[in-house]
């Protein structure tokens, strides 16, 4: 007798899969169809259009006066001049052509949803709460969290001791947090930016303490990828009376931590400028062109696992790597306790190189590995380095690793999450999928003697 009961799924899965394919034949053949000749005359366009546009952004970055005002227009009206001949020449169609893709990609992500390894979150962790927690407040993060969500008042309420750092002075966070464990403090926790965080962070990590983070960053990336409220900081107080425990990773760069990443090369150096917090924009406008063109800076090599980068602009090391498959998901990482770090590398020496990283599926110019390790040597004693966006000199060769499950962070029990990301489009995949039958795409189950048999629907 035959079982079902699995079939609905599979059946749905396998014309998603034949829809996704045939919208997405439909949306570039729809096009093609409509102009004839002239459509694939466009399309040819819209590709030189891409690559054009690639090019002049990279004039642009790399080259000074006339010529980089001249790139920079061109890097606007290329797109613009893609876009208003499509328009114009496909009228009705383009929407549909639009629409059809939409349908493709929706389709597409549901059909592999199933086949992909679903993530099951950061284990959670009974917490009982602190009896004796320590917070650090910086009054200016975030343009004045602190005082706007009135963090100090609330946290005081809840039982904790809260010292607000002097904006005027240098003080040593670490130190402070270290003195705080000595008095008995059982929870450390930073209000404050991400390079706050990671010194507070390492300090909690050291002595086996739980660490309490509140979103009154100005990015706060750590925090969103904790699944923490980043719109109301005063909510990650609540850790405080109904919390649990999330044992993630924490990186170090020799022996300094971070809890995002650590940045080698171009971004590096602009940070080190004292006029990149007054004029970001300005500064790495004037630093580009000699940073890119390598008529400044060290010359890097990386070394994660079998993996040598030689050369790259800029090489980004990350605790736990960052989504890069779906586009809602860069910038963010899904997990921070794969005990793994990322590594995102960059080499562009030329304006078809810079066509390549938009076009080319998998451009020589972009690296993205992972290692449990990474060695960044370069052509000097010392380098610059970005530790979660702070300015710092390290001598080289810089070690970098990771410390899985090191760092024990208390969150709110109700919070908002990490969003899951989607997976990405393999049309690969798609194709074995459409083309799956009853027979082939069906689970199997054992009869009464043991053997395997197919589940037919």
């Amino acid at each position: 007798m035959a079982v079902n009961s699995y079939a609905p799924d599979r059946r749905a899965q396998r014309w998603a899969a034949r829809t996704a394919l045939a919208a997405a034949a439909f949306a570039v053949l729809l096009p093609l169809g409509y102009g004839g000749v002239g459509g694939v005359l466009l399309l040819v366009a819209v590709l030189a259009g891409a690559a054009l546009t690639a090019a002049a952004v990279w004039w642009a970055l790399t080259r000074r006066g006339p010529v980089r005002w001249a790139a920079a227009l061109l890097a606007v009206a290329a797109p613009t001049a893609v876009v208003f001949l499509l328009a114009t020449t496909l009228l009705w169609a383009l929407p549909l052509s639009l629409v059809s893709w939409a349908v493709a990609v929706g389709a597409g992500r549901y059909a592999l949803r199933s086949t992909r390894k679903q993530s099951t979150g950061m284990k959670e962790r009974r917490a009982a709460p602190p009896r004796r927690p320590y917070i650090l407040m910086n009054p200016r993060s975030g343009g004045g969290k602190v005082a706007v969500f009135g963090l100090k008042e609330k946290a005081e309420r809840l039982g904790a001791r809260v010292i607000l750092l002097d904006p005027e002075q240098h003080q040593d966070v670490a130190a402070l947090a270290r003195s705080a464990v000595a008095d008995g403090a059982d929870l450390l926790g930073v209000a404050g930016g991400d390079g706050t965080q990671a010194l507070v962070a390492a300090v909690a990590a050291e002595h086996d303490v739980p660490f309490l983070v509140i979103s009154a960053g100005t990015r706060n990336h750590f925090a969103m990828d904790l699944g923490l409220n980043r719109e109301d900081p005063a909510a990650c107080l609540d850790a405080l009376t109904d919390g649990v425990e999330l044992h993630v990773d924490l990186g170090f760069a020799g022996e300094h931590p971070f809890v995002n990443n650590a940045s080698f090369g171009a971004y590096a150096s602009v940070i080190q400028s004292p006029a990149y917090r007054d004029d970001k924009i300005g500064t790495i406008w004037d630093l580009l062109p000699d940073l890119l063109t390598r008529q400044r800076g060290a010359e890097l090599t990386a070394r994660a696992a079998d993996t040598t980068l030689i050369a790259p602009q800029a090489v980004l090391v990350s605790n736990n790597p960052y989504g890069t498959a779906d586009p809602t998901g860069l910038g963010r990482r899904e997990r921070l306790d794969t005990g793994l770090l990322g590594v995102l590398g960059i080499k562009v020496d030329s304006a078809a190189e810079a066509a390549g990283l938009l076009l080319d599926p998998e451009p020589d110019g972009l690296t993205v590995v992972t290692a449990r390790e990474v060695v960044v040597d370069a052509d000097r004693t010392e380098i610059e380095v970005g530790l979660d966006g702070e300015a710092t000199i390290l001598p080289t060769p810089v070690h970098c690793r990771i410390a899985p499950g090191k760092l024990r962070v208390r969150v709110p029990r109700q919070r908002p999450g990490v969003p899951q990301t989607h997976p990405p489009l393999d049309w690969r995949q798609l194709r074995k999928l459409a083309a799956s039958v009853g027979r082939t795409a069906a689970p199997r189950r054992r009869n009464r003697r043991g053997k395997a048999e197919e589940v037919r629907e």
